[in-house]
């Protein structure tokens, strides 16, 4: 009789695990660019395109996005360029700590999922600043360069509320607010992620306990 033992991972595993986790991310980016696309070219902007789903309370609705999410922007001539950049050298970032934790095998299997929905997420918003001002031409009017200045297409149109907030509410009473948050699947993507994340994190964050080798018995 002979007793030997043998790891749960063979030569071909790993590769596995990087496609695995990579191609998350890369449907990611192909849905959202396919949805931009045919929102780009099958809706007219703003409201004589709008299409009613749910009522009035979800709708596509297309709409360009020249900065950050909820349209912040950076006060600058070149405060666009700076985001894009900024957005290329996190997403570069992400995907060698994404590779170095799927090697290791130390992280938990969700934290990788939500990693991959993020820079799935980041890519995709990260494609429009960089090439739809040439690409489509939607660079805004005035910008040094249409590369780097293109704006983010979204279309998903959730009108939660609006209307005055009473006075007795401490520095937000007396004004008039609107919650309708605009998006697109790559901001979902990336908003899930954090989500599951946030609510999660106990276990998420956890290491993972060091497998132990399986043992295989031949008469």
């Amino acid at each position: 009789m002979f007793l030997w033992k043998t790891s749960s991972n063979n030569c071909c595993r790993p590769h596995m695990k990087y496609a695995k986790y990579f191609g998350i991310s890369l449907a990611i980016i192909a849905l959202d660019q396919l949805v931009k696309m045919l929102v780009y070219f099958n809706m007219d902007y703003g409201l004589m395109g709008q299409i009613q789903v749910f009522g009035n309370w979800f709708k596509l609705h297309y709409t360009l996005n020249p900065g950050m999410a909820f349209g912040l922007e950076i006060g600058s001539e070149y405060g666009k360029l700076i985001l894009t950049l900024g957005r290329l050298i996190v997403m570069t970032g992400l995907v060698f700590v994404m590779a170095k934790l799927i090697r290791e095998g130390k992280s938990h299997t969700g934290f990788l999922y939500c990693l991959s929905l993020i820079l799935g997420g980041a890519v995709g918003n990260v494609i429009d600043s960089t090439f739809y001002g040439i690409w489509l031409n939607n660079a805004p009017v005035g910008v040094p360069t249409p590369w780097f200045h293109g704006q983010v297409i979204d279309m998903f149109y959730v009108d939660i509320w609006e209307g005055m907030v009473p006075e007795w509410i401490p520095f937000l009473g007396g004004q008039y607010y609107s919650l309708w948050p605009i998006f697109n699947i790559a901001d979902a993507s990336i908003f899930c992620a954090i989500l599951a994340l946030a609510l999660f994190q106990n276990k998420l964050f956890k290491p993972l306990e060091p497998s132990k080798p399986e043992e295989n018995i031949v008469a």
